[in-house]
């Protein structure tokens, strides 16, 4: 099992940021519509991946994606997260019909604590783009790759469109005016990381944009490949 590192952005979801967290999705209207178009995705993204029965919610947080996970009566959910705090969130503010479908785990997305191919897929949100370092990312990805049987749907912030563009801006004043460096959200090279897709295991077999050619947000479905031919990328 790999040793799970430690990031920045990973210690901060005590109860009063996990109840936050639940909360925001829930406030405003441009909340209220980011996260209608997030379920959207989800649901085509779920789809690509051939509406899988056993699937692995993580990071699962306070569990906003269970409505669209558990839209299929027969589907197996395994929600699991870090931050203890966001797993006691979640079971308490689901209704216990839901909560009854639902196995919670503790566990890091660098150190699964599930068997080898033990999933159909794994639905993993709004995690990447916390994570700078290649080596980090690629230690994600392996563990997605050994968990799951089939499928990663995975979302980051790629480059090539108008608040990447933004955002870089952002952080070039940043740096002049010497103020603290960004260490909790990246926006990746989206040939960078598809080439680390690879190097991990997988294939592409779709991708969507949150809004095209303007959000960062990208979702990805990527397909494992079995492990005899990762010797030949």
């Amino acid at each position: 099992m790999n040793q799970a590192p430690s990031l920045p952005f990973s210690d901060k979801y005590d109860h009063v940021h996990a109840q936050a967290y639940w909360t925001k999705h829930r406030q405003g209207l441009s909340r209220r519509l980011s996260d209608w178009r997030d379920q959207q995705l989800a649901r085509w993204a779920l789809r690509q991946a051939g509406d899988p029965a056993r699937v692995l919610d993580l990071p699962c947080g306070a569990g906003r994606f269970w409505p669209t996970l558990l839209a299929n009566n027969n589907r197996q959910l395994v929600a699991a997260d870090n931050s203890t705090a966001m797993l006691d969130v979640a079971s308490k503010v689901h209704p216990a019909a839901m909560l009854a479908r639902v196995q919670l785990l503790h566990t890091s997305a660098f150190a699964i604590d599930l068997p080898d191919q033990s999933v159909d897929s794994i639905f993993c949100m709004r995690l990447l783009h916390h994570i700078e370092s290649d080596a980090h990312r690629l230690t994600l990805l392996h563990e997605c790759h050994r968990v799951t049987r089939d499928s990663l749907i995975i979302s980051l912030w790629v480059d090539g469109n108008v608040k990447a563009r933004r955002r870089e801006r952002l952080e070039h004043k940043r740096a002049k005016r010497g103020t603290a460096q960004n260490a909790n959200r990246f926006v990746a090279k989206r040939e960078h990381i598809e080439q680390l897709f690879a190097q991990a295991g997988f294939e592409i077999q779709g991708s969507k944009d949150f809004l095209p050619g303007y959000a960062m947000w990208r979702v990805y479905v990527l397909r494992r490949k079995p492990t005899r031919e990762l010797g030949n990328d």
